[in-house]
């Protein structure tokens, strides 16, 4: 995938799509610059930027993290706003397609671990994981339409949980996926270690958590990780 196409995640529904004519991709263009000023985008956070930004184009809404200067890690106040974006595109009738991205060249690098060093109450580590939202914000709700996740650099620990959640994963050849976390002793608390493995199987899912290592955009989409 470009970076073109990451730069504007929802091309990558109109790139190559059977009777979507560029006609038609040129109009949902339009009405994004119409629309994207307007769109709720979470709220402000350190300066007045906004941690969860999200734009409108026709019947896709885009949700990208925009912490670039921590590689897009989620720390709670951007979790709360994910869940905000996300509960809002499920219940808008008008929206079909959620593209979940990250921006400044990285997908997400998991949870802040910084906050939480600084703030260990800021995620509860023993809670009942059938009820309320997840630590990521978004990873529990079920979805009654599509989510694709545009993915370029690290998703790695919590960031590779978010991927997970979505429906299908399109990546740039530098995505990075992996469970880095298990390096420092913290394991998957999102949902990783049940879609992980149903979706690439236990062998190749045990791999990658008991391990740690990295997997590449390559290796990603043979495992059916990427699509």
């Amino acid at each position: 995938m470009s970076r073109q196409l990451m730069r504007n995640p929802a091309r990558l529904l109109f790139s190559g799509a059977p009777g979507r004519s560029q006609a038609a991709a040129g109009a949902s263009a339009r009405e994004s610059s119409a629309s994207s000023a307007a769109a709720g985008a979470g709220t402000p956070g350190e300066e007045g930027k906004k941690n969860v930004v999200t734009e409108r184009h026709g019947t896709i809404m885009t949700i990208g993290i925009n912490r670039p200067e921590a590689r897009n890690a989620v720390n709670q106040e951007t979790a709360a706003m994910l869940l905000q974006a996300f509960t809002s595109f499920e219940d808008d009738t008008s929206l079909t397609v959620a593209v979940l991205h990250g921006i400044g060249g990285n997908f997400c690098a998991g949870y802040d671990l910084k906050e939480l060093a600084h703030n260990p109450t800021a995620i509860k580590l023993e809670q009942d994981v059938t009820k309320g939202p997840g630590p990521m914000g978004p990873s529990r709700i079920k979805f009654s339409k599509p989510v694709i996740a545009a993915v370029s650099g690290y998703a790695v620990a919590g960031g590779l949980e978010l991927s997970l959640l979505a429906d299908l994963r399109v990546v740039e050849q530098s995505a990075i996926f992996g469970v880095f976390c298990r390096r420092f002793g913290v394991p998957l608390i999102d949902g990783g270690t049940v879609r992980l493995p149903r979706l690439i199987g236990l062998s190749r899912a045990l791999d990658l958590i008991l391990t740690g290592r990295p997997v590449g955009a390559q290796e990603a989409y043979e495992f059916g990780l990427a699509n």
